[in-house]
């Protein structure tokens, strides 16, 4: 790639991965307050999965660059932005636009990743990692001692709950295909295959009086279930509607779906919560608080993978220009980890 030349992967609508399309141009240039990245590592999220399919609840329109984070280092600053980042490297979450060589960011939105950790290890914990921290720390609570379901705990945000709940003292109840369960069972998870297996019986086996909380990317019928199993004191964290994927119809109703029954469960009289979980809460309203949150935490994240608490899943690294093969491997359901992209 020529350094004065920007790659980029364009979405163009509702088409099948092979569809996807690849941009040159210039480099962009940083504004007041801005600075470029040179992307080193991306990745296939489950959200490029739904917007692909026109799924994701608040996609912009067609066409545009997706990438929900990107980790790589800072090649140029705008005014006010700080020299000193330059040579930095960092990550950000970005929600799209991070499927390119080269990104302009607000230079309060990039975290710097410690030394010793690489792009593609970083890049495995930047959403999948803030989405298990905040779910797990600062919703749920969870404590030494007690019992959390982890549905899809195989994936790539489950994985990361799974190793952070150990980490503060939990036992880990995993719903994942078969296939994975050898691997679960040696990492101290009880699982339980998601497709076959009565979930709720199986698990009033393993935590007769319930559970105390419940991480659920599933959503749809199941997530009934999910409340139930709770138990007194509980909290269920929903964070995505996996099950209707593939359905037709307003990609809104699920999620207005599911913040209906959080409202109606959190107004009756029971000593359970339910959260429906959003990454970009309060951004638009307090910019300044929600760039501190997220510095913070992704930062905890990082420390836990210094210390070894949660380990880099790197399923596969492809080329960016390879991205419809990344995507295609990502959908395909025999991975383990993530799929990174890098320039």
């Amino acid at each position: 790639m020529n350094a004065a030349e920007m790659i980029e992967v364009v979405l163009p609508g509702e088409v099948e991965p092979e569809e996807l399309q690849v941009r040159r141009g210039a480099v962009p240039t940083a504004g007041p307050g801005q600075v470029v990245v040179r992307m080193e590592a991306t990745g296939v999220s489950f959200a490029e999965q739904q917007m692909r399919r026109g799924r994701y609840y608040d996609q912009p329109p067609f066409p545009f660059v997706p990438g929900y984070d990107m980790v790589g280092t800072v090649v140029a600053a705008g005014d006010g932005a700080g020299a000193g980042l330059v040579g930095t490297r960092v990550a950000a979450l970005l929600k799209v636009g991070g499927w390119a060589s080269h990104i302009v960011l607000d230079a309060d939105d990039a975290v710097p990743v410690p030394d010793g950790i690489g792009p593609a290890e970083a890049e495995t914990v930047v959403i999948n990692g803030i989405t298990a921290w905040q779910m797990l720390h600062r919703k749920a609570r969870v404590r030494a001692g007690q019992t959390v379901l982890v549905h899809g705990a195989n994936g790539g945000v489950g994985t990361v709950l799974v190793q952070l709940a150990q980490a503060a003292g939990a036992h880990v109840i995993g719903t994942a295909s078969t296939r994975h369960h050898a691997e679960l069972r040696e990492r101290g998870v009880s699982p339980i295959v998601y497709r076959t297996e009565d979930i709720p019986a199986r698990v009033r086996e393993l935590a007769p009086r319930g559970v105390d909380a419940v991480f659920d990317h599933v959503g749809g019928r199941g997530i009934v279930d999910s409340w139930r199993l709770l138990a007194p004191g509980g909290t269920l964290v929903s964070y995505g509607s996996a099950s209707t994927l593939d359905q037709e119809g307003s990609k809104q109703w699920p999620v207005l779906k599911l913040l209906g029954r959080v409202w109606l469960w959190n107004a009756l009289p029971n000593r359970r919560r339910a959260y429906f979980f959003n990454v970009w809460a309060g951004r638009a309203l307090r910019r300044g608080r929600f760039q501190s949150r997220l510095r913070a935490d992704l930062t905890e994240v990082f420390r836990a993978l210094q210390r070894g608490e949660i380990t880099a899943r790197i399923a596969a690294s492809l080329p960016l220009t390879q991205a419809a093969e990344a995507m295609r491997l990502a959908e395909s359901g025999t991975t383990t980890g993530k799929v990174v992209l890098h320039a």
